[in-house]
């Protein structure tokens, strides 16, 4: 009977995929027999109860209830509700028709997932993307998704990745509009954390819906390229189109006879030939063997003919009868020229051909650098690879470009009044987070209060994977790391001898971009690894004491499930295979492959093939692993190059990425500042992407914020390190920002004396008033209070103060002010001032003439520019509460102080980390004393016309101009 049910049930939501939801069981019975145990459900409720996660039907109904919580509510069955919501899931099961048992028991197998979609910034658009449009024709990304589902297992994922590349695909043009219309967006994911699924995804979305010219520029490396064509041939291409260019007299010469992927028949299968069912096949012109090449009598692989010739190419007659062309080409000027020159022989049909072009690593090589001084009169002179891109873009008019990058502050810095470039001028797509990811803020404990050795190992991040060296390289710091190398290989051969598999297993050190240190760095491991002494007594001492000390509590805390002995000698075995694997006898005993340009290095370098072998090795490179590039396995890093560019720095971090069964044998190796280095860029991506999730809903059915708006919400949290390269930026100026109901504290603060001195006589007046009346106030998840200082002051009166603050640039907190400027009385008339005071008498001044008073101890990044932060969580739940914002811990003195009209801030007379004397109750020297404050307006201090933001923007192409203000007020 289950095969019975089986195959009813399945039929029956293979219909509904065109449909959306419909009476399942009604369905079912018309599909696949009408027994009564169908037509009443019990018979679903049976199976379903009995089986288990790999249970065929089981996952069906896992996949399809995920895509229909993920669907956009444009689709009638929806009813208006909004996507991944409790309302979405009940209008889902109200169209099902099934009974409470079987509602319940859907709750409980397959629950929405409730996660943060993408972030869409976009201009106005034409939806061309109706569900007829998207299910008429899914012949490519239906087997994309059964791929998927087969290798990932996770229909949720799936869902989400469905919904991401819907959000580009309904934003390119229409492949069958009349009028050509070139969109350019651009798609933010995470460093290592699947952009090129994403874009496998939108290519097999856009060759369904008729685009017959692919276009995938990777990064600036042969090996990058080839791992990008060999994922696109797997997962889109797929074995019928491959195997239509193999000769039937030579069945093994391709690119893929010796790969073990295509052995096992991991290729994607279509079922037969696509032409033969419909359908367009893929024609390669680049293939994993090689980069494109000049077509010379092999031109007609460019040809473009319609069947009806009477009509135009783009014509749905014509589009949905011919085949799609696909290039995977590097950024590097001569294959672009060629690829132009091939191009231009057919510019006259080009018109009519709808082209999507895939830019990855789109900030990369794409962006044109040249500066405006150098530009000619009437001419914009531009980088090779801008220039070509922006050739392409002019030969063909049904070009759509889109590009990906993980940092993407030198797309959104280019010229937008430049209609040859490739600013993203029609949509910008954040995406979220995936599940399973470990990305920057893995490696840090952000505000952390308790010195890094008293945090909890189960909690704290940085205890568990960052390994702290000295300023100078140290061998000895070196060889801890690769013991470290050996000691978690051990581990993962432990648990795959316990039922998990690890194909990979890697070591990165990143030192510097020079080849010289490349090839001395790798002379350097090759010595430490053959004076190691792993197979005597002393380098199994050292492994002890690292395994004891290090790895055994760290993964005991941090993934308490997976095997791992407790005894050091249960690993002896699986430390002499690691060894094995990782220094085999015929590579001459050397652990290490160099990755670089060095020619006389290619060969060691092609063993680095990740698809075709296991790789056990440590590898020493610079930008060619830098960008881009999956280090498969990496789970040691020993990272020691500065960049003052954010980008730069966050693309080396090839320590992000996947890390399933051994997250918690990461290790990162590196200098505190170097990891101060990576907090200040994580911050400026997490402070980017809540900006853009803040200001991405509409107002009034308009964008509060289109592309070009972007840059003025980039932040730089440390003033050594820019978002960019200064090639690479242009100048945008935030003049008005608001946050109305969300807390504000700027942490700039200058640390010159004088400076120092004139901000803290602007605080007198409130510092004075703050010591006349105390109170005290709850602590969130505790039953204690807290004691503090409370003043009430009039709107105008805090303005006059932050108005004369000194900062350490001029425009910090100005847009903040100049809102605060702006609002009404009635929208904010008055502000109560929070002094908080700590129970240790130790830490009691007298500050600014008044006092004692608490001063708090606060420590400066690094590098001795901005403070880290202020505030205490302790003490926000009462400002919270003061200016009407709701939370989850009652507060009757702060309610009391609440009003319609009332804000709070929370002063911090601060003094740095280690500088404060143990004269208790003495006078504290002004110079030493800056008062940091944490902020927030009440929920209704929104600007007039509802506007959250106002900015300027310069004339690009004189940077003499006045400044011309584009804002919307």
């Amino acid at each position: 009977m289950s095969d019975t049910v089986t195959t009813a049930y399945s039929a029956a939501l293979d219909a509904m995929q065109r449909t959306g939801p419909k009476r399942l069981h009604t369905l079912a019975a018309m599909l696949g027999g009408d027994a009564p145990d169908i037509v009443d459900g019990s018979a679903l409720l049976t199976h379903l109860r009995n089986a288990g996660p790999e249970d065929a039907l089981r996952q069906q109904f896992a996949h399809t209830l995920a895509g229909w919580d993920h669907e956009q509510n444009i689709a009638a069955w929806t009813d208006g509700t909004s996507r991944n919501t409790a309302e979405r899931r009940a209008a889902v099961v109200a169209a099902l028709g099934v009974d409470e048992p079987t509602a319940a028991l859907f709750a409980d197998l397959f629950p929405y997932a409730a996660a943060d979609g993408p972030i869409v910034i976009a201009d106005d658009w034409e939806e061309w993307r109706t569900p007829e449009r998207r299910t008429e024709r899914s012949f490519y990304w239906a087997h994309y998704q059964r791929y998927l589902l087969d290798k990932w297992r996770n229909p949720d994922a799936v869902a989400d990745l469905d919904n991401a590349t819907e959000e580009v695909v309904r934003r390119l043009s229409d492949p069958t509009r009349p009028v050509a219309y070139q969109a350019k967006g651009l798609v933010v994911g995470y460093v290592q954390s699947g952009k090129t699924a994403n874009f496998t995804g939108v290519v097999a979305k856009a060759i369904d819906a008729g685009y017959r010219l692919v276009i995938v520029l990777t990064g600036t490396t042969n090996m990058l390229r080839a791992q990008t064509q060999r994922r696109l041939d797997i997962e889109l291409c797929g074995r019928e189109n491959i195997e239509r260019e193999i000769s039937p007299h030579d069945q093994k010469a391709h690119e893929y006879q010796d790969d073990p992927d295509w052995k096992r028949d991991r290729f994607v299968r279509h079922g037969g030939r696509p032409s033969d069912a419909g359908y367009p096949d893929i024609h390669r012109l680049s293939n994993h063997a090689g980069d494109y090449k000049r077509l010379k009598m092999g031109f007609s692989a460019l040809e473009f003919k319609g069947r009806e010739r009477n009509k135009k190419f783009y014509d749905p007659a014509n589009l949905h009868t011919s085949d799609a062309r696909l290039v995977v080409a590097k950024k590097n000027a001569r294959v672009l020229e060629d690829l132009v020159a091939d191009l231009g022989r057919i510019t006259d049909r080009l018109g009519q051909v709808p082209v999507l072009i895939i830019d990855d690593e789109s900030d990369q090589a794409s962006v044109n650098t040249v500066s405006p001084k150098k530009w000619k009169e009437d001419s914009k002179k531009r980088t090779a690879i801008n220039r070509l891109i922006g050739q392409m873009l002019r030969m063909m008019p049904r070009a759509q470009y889109v590009g990906y990058t993980a940092t993407p502050y030198a797309n959104v810095f280019i010229d937008p009044s430049d209609v040859e470039d490739i600013f993203p001028r029609d949509f910008l797509i954040s995406l979220p987070r995936p599940d399973g990811y470990m990305g920057a803020d893995d490696f840090h404990d952000f505000d952390a209060e308790l010195p890094l050795e008293q945090r909890p190992l189960e909690t704290s991040k940085e205890r568990a994977h960052v390994r702290y060296l000295s300023d100078e390289p140290d061998d000895d710091e070196l060889r801890r790391a690769v013991d470290m190398f050996v000691l978690t290989g051990a581990v993962k051969l432990y648990r795959q001898r316990h039922g998990t598999t690890y194909r990979h297993h890697t070591m990165l050190v990143h030192e510097a971009m020079g080849k010289d240190s490349h090839r001395q760095t790798a002379e350097l491991i090759t010595t430490l690894w053959n004076t190691g002494g792993y197979y005597r007594a002393a380098g199994l001492a050292r492994l002890r004491e690292l395994y004891n000390t290090d790895v055994l509590p760290v993964s005991r805390a941090q993934a308490p499930k997976l095997p791992l002995p407790d005894n050091f000698d249960d690993l002896r075995d699986d430390i002499g295979e690691a060894l094995r694997l990782i220094s085999p006898a015929d590579r001459h005993s050397s652990p290490v492959i160099v990755v670089n340009s060095d020619k006389d290095l290619e060969r060691q370098q092609e063993s680095l093939d990740f698809d075709k072998r296991e790789i056990w090795r440590i590898l020493v490179g610079g930008n060619k692993l830098a960008r881009g590039f999956t280090v498969e396995g990496l789970t040691v890093t020993y990272y020691r190059r500065a960049t003052a560019q954010v980008d730069t720095l966050m693309q080396m971090g090839r320590w992000f990425g996947f890390r399933p069964g051994y997250r918690d044998l990461v290790r990162l190796y590196t200098t505190p500042d170097l990891h101060d280095m990576f907090e200040a860029a994580c911050r400026d991506e997490d402070f980017l992407r809540r900006e853009l999730r803040q200001y991405a809903a509409p107002t009034d059915g308009t964008p509060q914020l289109t592309p070009r708006q972007i840059p003025p919400l980039i932040a730089q949290h440390r003033p050594d390190l820019r978002p960019t390269g200064r090639n690479k930026m242009w100048n945008a100026k935030l003049v008005l920002k608001s946050s109305p109901g969300r807390p504000m504290e700027p942490v700039a603060f200058p640390s010159a004396t004088a400076k120092i001195k004139h901000n803290l006589e602007q605080w007198k007046p409130l510092l004075a008033a703050a010591t006349e009346r105390t109170a005290r106030f709850a602590v969130p998840g505790a039953k204690t209070t807290y004691e503090a200082g409370v003043a009430i002051i009039s709107h105008p009166t805090l303005l006059t103060v932050l108005g004369n603050l000194k900062w350490l640039a001029d425009d910090t907190f100005q847009p903040e002010l100049a809102w605060l400027r702006r609002l009404s009385a009635d929208q904010l008339a008055r502000w109560v001032v929070l002094l908080p005071q700590q129970t240790r008498s130790t830490t009691r001044r007298v500050v600014a003439g008044h006092g004692p008073i608490s001063v708090f101890e606060r420590q400066r990044t690094s590098s001795g520019a901005s403070f880290r932060v202020f505030s205490e969580e302790r003490h926000r739940n009462a400002a919270m509460r003061i200016a009407g914002v709701e939370t989850s811990t009652p507060d009757p003195e702060a309610d009391g102080l609440r009003s319609a009209s009332t804000g709070a801030i929370i002063l911090y007379p601060t003094v740095e980390r280690d500088n404060l004397d143990k004269a208790e109750g003495k006078a504290i020297a002004d110079e030493k004393v800056t008062v940091g404050f944490h902020l927030i307006t009440p929920p209704a201090t929104v600007p007039a016309g509802g506007r959250l933001m106002q900015w300027v923007t310069v004339d690009k192409t004189n940077p003499q101009a006045l400044v011309v203000d584009v804002s919307v007020s």
